[in-house]
């Protein structure tokens, strides 16, 4: 009883000081439905959430389970797997508006991380974390889900993601800690995001409202006034800012619509051709083991044989035979090669086809490719020089 009182507390502690959930790794088996609110989050509650282009991490160092992976494919992986979560996270009512957005993007009111840790189109495993404006860490977790080929098969490739369950019981846990928080919990999230927005367009008008300690968190020291001319600025430009999100937005979701045939079309093909390969692999294993066993048996015949005709005939054979099944074992081996060449040439196909939209944002020409961020920086530095053209500020 006391055991489970000294628990009850120190779970009761964690919440309280923000730690992390209990858990660090989640396993994700079978259909995980969303946990959608039951009842309508007042406008007040809701928190903006910025979901980070991925991480797209690094291939296996084995060769065999990197074999038709590439890093063409993990870059549109990262811009197209934060869309899938988008979608989860928006059909559960918990949230404002869900945008994604290029990584070491600044004011967001809960920022969601993630890296790609495998994605071979049987296994996915994504290593997530979330953070709020105030700099609390809500989780850091794995998540991974295993597709056996034959889901691919007997599902319709224009449903949702294959690996939907993965992408829901992310959204269930962000949705779980979110409900967790008081009504004053959401207010600070939300005043501390707009301040590290102003701070972070004009730092010398805006760096005292806000103290970081040495943990990484903020806190508010002062307010500024409620009809401040630069605060509305600030966040006229703020709403500018949303504006240009948007627009991103609206070419991530068409790379994402554009992506979806090919890259769910490989994700099946390259799973039939894995699998197939491990067949013939320990097929050709199996066959060079019967191989190499009937010409062990023939060592011990002829080890006993006393010129006995008989025996000749059986050792002969056994060798024979044992040397036919090592080489139709070797034979086999060899059409590993002709898998491993198919997943390389739908590697490149695809790699063809996903390559990122090229789009025209204020008569600017972008390219949505790892440059996303270098694009967005330039328009981050376009607001801040609208801000100092406006009050004179630096904004440096």
């Amino acid at each position: 009883m006391r055991l489970h009182l000294l628990f009850s507390v120190y779970v009761a502690v964690a919440l309280v000081s923000g730690c992390s959930t209990l858990g660090s790794s989640r396993d994700v088996d079978g259909n995980v439905p969303l946990n959608k609110a039951v009842v309508e989050v007042s406008e007040g509650q809701l928190l903006d959430v910025w979901i980070e282009l991925f991480d797209p991490g690094e291939l296996p160092d084995d060769e065999e389970e990197a074999m038709g992976l590439s890093m063409d494919i993990r870059a549109a992986e990262a811009r197209y797997m934060p869309e899938q979560l988008r979608t989860a996270m928006e059909s559960t009512g918990y949230w404002g508006a869900v945008r994604v957005v290029p990584q070491d993007t600044e004011g967001s009111e809960l920022l969601v991380r993630g890296a790609i840790i495998v994605s071979n189109g049987e296994e996915l495993e994504l290593e997530i974390t979330a953070l709020d404006a105030t700099g609390r860490e809500w989780f850091n977790r794995n998540y991974e889900e295993e597709i056996e080929a034959d889901n691919y098969r007997q599902r319709n490739l224009s449903d949702n993601d294959i690996f939907y369950s993965l992408y829901h019981t992310i959204a269930n846990d962000l949705a779980e800690f979110r409900q967790s928080l008081t009504a004053s919990d959401i207010a600070a999230i939300r005043q501390v995001a707009e301040l590290r927005f102003a701070a972070d367009l004009s730092p010398e008008a805006f760096d005292d409202y806000l103290v970081l300690d040495g943990k990484g968190r903020y806190s508010v020291v002062r307010l500024p006034a409620a009809d401040d001319p630069m605060l509305r600025r600030v966040l006229a430009i703020r709403d500018r800012d949303f504006l240009l999100i948007d627009t991103l937005n609206g070419h991530f979701d068409n790379f994402t619509r554009e992506m979806d045939s090919p890259y769910n079309e490989w994700r099946k093909a390259r799973s039939e051709e894995a699998a197939a390969l491990r067949k013939v692999e320990n097929d050709a294993l199996k066959r060079k083991l019967l191989g190499a066993a009937a010409i062990i048996g023939a060592i011990v015949v002829e080890s006993s044989n006393n010129g006995n005709y008989g025996s000749s005939v059986l050792r002969d054979s056994l060798i024979l035979g044992g040397a036919y099944a090592i080489k139709s074992g070797f034979d086999i081996g060899a059409e590993t090669d002709i898998h491993r060449d198919a997943i390389i040439e739908l590697d490149e196909s695809f790699s063809s086809e996903a390559r990122p939209l090229v789009v025209e944002v204020e008569g600017e020409v972008h390219e949505l490719t790892g440059s996303a961020e270098a694009q967005y920086a330039q328009w981050r530095a376009l607001l801040k020089r609208i801000y100092a053209t406006e009050t004179g500020f630096s904004g440096s």
